[in-house]
């Protein structure tokens, strides 16, 4: 046997292991959301929507922590998407690029892999007992904006990387100052591969919750929060707490949940990918 058809059945047998590997993990995925959805898809209701937590498995439902997960990712957005834009962009168009450069970009990508109980453990001592927020909706906000910004920085570091310098070039050459390219050329035609890290931060900042449960989500809470100063919990402590039950009911309870809590991320991510591809489609370079 010669070396061509060596490498073509080594090609051939990483080919057939690859498809196995992606097999194994869609099919255990189908199955477990077809256990979910055929558990919780019948407790869902406008009244599981709109009740209040309840120690009755049938009266209870998921006001409080919906509303409290809607409003802990809108403030973990509007802190941390301009905060991770305007590093990403200082880095990538204004910083030197030297060792000490080197050294920052290598430590953001570190940043990214910290475990979130860390972040959690430094909002809860930065925000919650330094800057005296408490276990508010805003003290839970600034820990997720600081777990999701290394992502948000990367990303928009490689977006804007990806445009063309002869783009720049030009604009600079018809006479535009700096900000201008960028504010004008670079950053809307980098706007959709942004978006891709917003996608990401969205998707992590949903799922958490141990930084929250450091922070002091609450797992009862009878009231919506109206302030970022209020008390709060959210879906995945809501989930977590339910599953910890004995009755069935609050299991039932938790796969209704989770489909909700699934919902919430499939618009999200629906919303930033057509925005993604819109612009994508007008943007040519």
């Amino acid at each position: 046997m010669n070396n061509a058809r060596k490498n073509e059945l080594k090609d051939n047998a990483f080919k057939i292991f690859a498809l196995v590997c992606t097999s194994v993990g869609l099919i255990v995925l189908g199955l477990l959301l077809y256990n979910i959805i055929s558990v919780g898809v019948t407790r869902i209701n406008w009244d599981f929507i709109t009740s209040l937590p309840s120690r009755r498995p049938g009266k209870a439902g998921i006001y409080t922590a919906l509303m409290g997960m809607i409003w802990v990712v809108t403030l973990t957005l509007m802190i941390s998407f301009p905060i991770g834009i305007g590093a990403g962009v200082y880095l990538e168009e204004y910083g030197k690029k030297n060792r000490f450069a080197q050294f920052i970009e290598v430590n953001i990508a570190n940043l990214a892999g910290v475990p979130s109980i860390i972040y959690g453990i430094l909002g809860l001592e930065l925000f919650g007992r330094l800057m005296k927020l408490g276990n508010s909706v805003l003290a839970a906000s600034l820990t997720l904006s600081l777990l999701v910004l290394p992502v948000i920085i990367v990303a928009t570091r490689e977006a804007v990387k990806a445009v063309p310098s002869s783009l720049r070039e030009a604009s600079i050459g018809l006479g535009a100052t700096r900000w201008q390219t960028i504010s004008r050329i670079v950053l809307p035609a980098s706007f959709g591969s942004i978006l891709t890290g917003m996608i990401l931060a969205v998707s992590r900042a949903v799922g958490e919750t141990a930084p929250l449960i450091v922070v002091g989500a609450l797992v009862y809470v009878p009231f919506a929060p109206k302030t970022p100063m209020d008390q709060f919990t959210v879906l995945p402590i809501q989930i977590f707490n339910w599953t910890s039950r004995p009755q069935q009911g609050f299991v039932v309870n938790a796969a209704a949940a989770i489909i909700i809590l699934l919902l919430f991320v499939f618009v999200l991510n629906g919303i930033a990918v057509f925005l993604r591809n819109r612009h994508n489609k007008r943007v040519k370079y």
